[in-house]
């Protein structure tokens, strides 16, 4: 499929097993902010396929700016995270630099 060739798709699945891989470990009484967090992880990716999909320039500009806005969700769900301590700053600004990367390639494709 053609999406799977995009790197923004590729990182954000990577992101989406790290987020989900740790989120197992996150301690017990925020699976309400863990699942909010893979919904919009898999918002992400699903908005980039189904974009990429689009014949249409501007049907497929729109997918790419609501999987943009859901990566924001994903930036606010870790700040939440550090907040209430479940991770560390460290962790919050690696996984945030994966987030800007990722944004910053899907507005490569809106524009």
């Amino acid at each position: 499929m053609l999406h799977e060739k995009l790197e923004c798709y590729k990182r954000a699945v990577i992101l989406a097993e790290a987020l989900s891989k740790d989120g197992a470990k996150w301690p017990k009484g925020f699976g309400y902010l863990s699942d909010q967090l893979k919904r919009a992880m898999s918002s992400v990716i699903l908005n980039i396929a189904e974009g990429n999909g689009r014949l249409s320039n501007t049907e497929r500009r729109r997918f790419f700016e609501i999987s943009r806005a859901s990566l924001a969700e994903v930036s606010a769900c870790l700040d939440l995270m550090k907040a209430f301590g479940i991770i560390d700053e460290d962790y919050k600004s690696s996984a945030k630099s994966a987030i800007v990367d990722i944004s910053k390639m899907l507005w490569g494709l809106i524009m």
